[in-house]
């Protein structure tokens, strides 16, 4: 009984200490919520989508030097340019949301898996492949895929000698293209009429996008949440169940692991923030450090699993179907606590 009574007096005393110490320091969390959208803004979408630009243009200079010089060093250059776009692209995808939908320059960029058949015809075809002509195209006809299929070739055994002058014009054209949509994409943040940069930083103070700071915080945790269901319930899982490696991303160039791990690794770009700014974990941790803990520990798990996949995804949703399906499990569990938890912190916390 008196054990009881001093738990109890005990207990007062520290709730009353709490409440002291709740009363006495500043609420930070309504400044964290702005600089949350500035650093978001600035550091990762700005900054991601000015590396895309570049990267686009690094591909169109690797494709025209193959056109001049068809060499298997400088395929090779054009193959490994092509990978490094889309590590930054597949991260881009973290945050899917703005013009990038809007405007559709992710269907004109990414749209898969390429109809071979279809675009040998094309080729084949008395189109004169300008860029005007493959502005044109159907969505599965221009961007990332048809280049893939071009110069890595069906089984990622593309020789610089097997390549046509059609076939050089087509990419030299697809890939002007595709620098274009990237400008276009990074000008819809930075440039009138558009300026997207404006209208999320000052949600609730202007903005004629987002009337509230809840609604811009929504848009991307949604486009976290998005992504993580994307990856796990649509691109892996399709070609999975199906056991169909003509269905996978990036099937030509063995890089469909490495996009989706850098989906991933995008949303967790956007949950930290980047190169040590501020991110929507420093605005979850000021109110509940166990979600916190929680997503940051999902996020590494997820990215983590993709380590274990250690064959090319075509071959290792027929070889390694446990490694795949645990690497699915990780994203799974990840896209639940974003949908059942961190949706609802935004909803619940963000008020203004």
């Amino acid at each position: 009984m008196k054990h009881r009574i001093t738990t109890i007096f005990i207990a007062t005393i520290f709730f009353a200490d709490c409440h002291k110490a709740d009363t006495t320091t500043p609420d930070t969390f309504p400044a964290t919520e702005q600089t949350v959208l500035n650093d978001f803004t600035d550091h990762v979408a700005i900054a991601q989508y000015s590396n895309l630009t570049t990267a686009a243009l690094d591909l169109n200079a690797k494709i025209n030097a193959l056109n001049v010089d068809a060499t298997d060093a400088n395929l090779n250059a054009a193959q490994t340019s092509w990978k490094n776009l889309r590590t930054v692209w597949e991260q881009c995808e973290g945050f899917l949301f703005g013009p990038v939908e809007d405007n559709e320059y992710d269907p004109q960029m990414d749209t898969w898996p390429t109809d071979a058949n279809q675009f040998d015809s094309l080729l084949a075809s008395n189109n004169n492949l300008e860029l005007a002509d493959i502005q044109l195209l159907p969505y599965n006809l221009r961007g990332f895929h048809p280049v893939e299929y071009l110069i890595f070739g069906e089984n990622g055994s593309k020789k610089a000698s097997d390549l046509t002058a059609r076939q050089k014009k087509y990419m030299v054209s697809a890939t002007m293209d595709i620098v274009n949509i990237c400008n276009s994409l990074y000008a819809s943040w930075t440039e009138p009429p558009t300026d997207f940069e404006a209208q999320v930083k000052t949600a609730a103070n202007g903005s004629t996008v987002y009337s509230t700071k809840q609604e811009v915080f929504m848009a991307i945790v949604g486009a976290m949440q998005g992504i993580a269901e994307e990856v796990g319930d649509g691109k892996m899982k399709e070609p999975f169940d199906a056991r169909d490696p003509k269905i996978v991303e990036s099937p030509y160039s063995g890089n469909s692991t490495f996009d989706f791990k850098n989906n991933i690794t995008g949303l967790q770009t956007v949950y930290l923030g980047r190169n040590g700014s501020t991110g929507i974990t420093n605005l979850v941790s000021l109110r509940n450090k166990s979600l916190d803990n929680t997503i940051r520990s999902q996020i590494t798990a997820a990215i983590n699993s993709f380590d274990n996949i250690t064959e090319p995804y075509e071959q290792a949703i027929i070889d390694q179907r446990s490694q795949v399906q645990q690497t699915m499990n990780a994203v799974n569990t990840l896209n639940e606590t974003i949908e059942e938890q961190l949706v609802p912190f935004i909803q619940q916390q963000v008020k203004d």
